[in-house]
């Protein structure tokens, strides 16, 4: 069940990531899946068909196919045509194009610099974007031997890093987690990990994002009861700590909502692990917090 929710969870991650960099258009009475390479005045749309590159002009609602036909031996390079006439009156040559993504990328690019001053180009500009924010919350440490079912309190900081144009969806984010001894359960931990999030909500106002912890160093300290079969019998308390460095791969999701420039966050983590063990229990893991943007 473990691995199945897991397989689910990554199939959900890939098709949700390929959806969201591709959309259907209408050419001629064909329903093309295109991706978009530049997004502006003039829009070039690409995608790959029968390992064939095939490129497509967007200007306002219109979708046009840019096309190098061979006849007799000869290309007859319609593409120059087709764009000489769409960019007419902006003095971009068309003759030297050449029928690649590279060179047409700079085409666009050039012609939609000079209809709109304000265009920028996503494929060359970077934006990274950095945001701290503490949490806290309560988990049942579903991956201990946690027999009771005990709640622990927690506390930590999140570190988070990405890229706003080129790759918005995606995150690193290095986390702090101290887990807290319960009264039924005399376990703690701090760790520090490694995780990857992917938004398959992003908005202005709010992000809705899978968190997968790709890596993991802990230090735990644990109380063991043991009874020793003597008359009368021995009851004994030993604490054991030490530290693991390990790759979970654990999954959760989570929330971001903004306000203000900061925002308010909210997670469920470790629902289910790749590489560890769940004890049985119902995984409790539910922190919420505050984020700023640095």
């Amino acid at each position: 069940m473990k691995s199945f929710a897991t397989i689910f969870i990554l199939f959900f991650l890939i098709s949700i990531q390929s959806l969201s960099a591709q959309q259907n258009y209408n050419v001629d009475g064909q329903t093309y899946t295109l991706k978009t390479e530049v997004e502006g005045p003039l829009t070039l749309l690409w995608n790959t068909f029968d390992g064939n590159y095939r490129y497509f002009l967007k200007q306002n609602v219109e979708v046009v196919e840019l096309k190098n036909t061979k006849v007799d031996g000869d290309y007859q390079e319609e593409y120059k045509v087709v764009l000489a006439e769409k960019t007419k009156g902006s003095g971009i040559d068309t003759e030297s194009l050449k029928f690649n993504l590279s060179s047409l990328h700079n085409f666009f690019v050039e012609y939609n610099q000079k209809i709109d001053p304000n265009f920028t180009d996503e494929k060359t500009n970077t934006n990274i974007q950095l945001r701290l924010g503490g949490f806290a919350g309560v988990s049942n440490s579903v991956f201990t031997n946690n027999i009771n079912d005990a709640l622990h309190p927690v506390v930590g900081v999140d570190f988070e890093i990405f890229e706003e144009v080129k790759l918005k969806r995606h995150a690193l984010v290095f986390r702090f987690k101290q887990t807290f001894e319960s009264s039924d359960h005399k376990y703690s931990a701090s760790q520090l990990s490694l995780n990857y999030r992917f938004k398959f909500v992003k908005t202005s106002k709010f992000d809705a994002f899978v968190n997968c912890k790709l890596a993991s160093f802990t230090y735990s300290t644990k109380e063991i009861t043991y009874v020793i079969e003597t008359n009368p019998p021995m009851i004994i308390n030993e604490t054991n700590s030490g530290s693991d460095f390990n790759a979970p791969i654990t999954f959760g999701i989570g929330a971001d909502y903004k306000v203000g420039k900061n925002y308010i966050t909210f997670n469920y983590n470790d629902i289910v692990g790749l590489n560890v063990e769940n004890n049985g229990n119902f995984p409790i893991d539910f922190t919420v917090g505050y984020k700023f943007s640095l």
